[in-house]
């Protein structure tokens, strides 16, 4: 195909000005790291920001973790011998 014959089929919200990208603009933030999770739609559905999933998240690892030392303290008392 002749380059002046080409269309351009690009939808215009994804026309970009690269003259005002910034280099590495995000590149701290990636060295830092970063996990993408994506969620259902239901459990989305739920959560109206990531903060909210985040403190979601925190609020069931205290749960979990406190669990886990209340039934850790009441085991190594429980005699299992029989």
């Amino acid at each position: 195909m002749n380059p002046e014959e080409s269309t351009d089929d690009l939808r215009p919200e994804y026309d970009f000005d690269f003259t005002k990208a910034v280099r590495g603009k995000h590149y701290r933030q990636y060295q830092e790291g970063s996990n993408v999770v994506v969620l259902d739609p239901d459990v989305a559905a739920a959560f109206h920001t990531s903060e909210a999933v985040n403190q979601a998240l925190r609020a069931m690892l205290r749960f979990a973790e406190q669990t886990t030392n209340l039934t850790a303290r009441s085991s190594r008392g429980a005699n299992t011998g029989g």
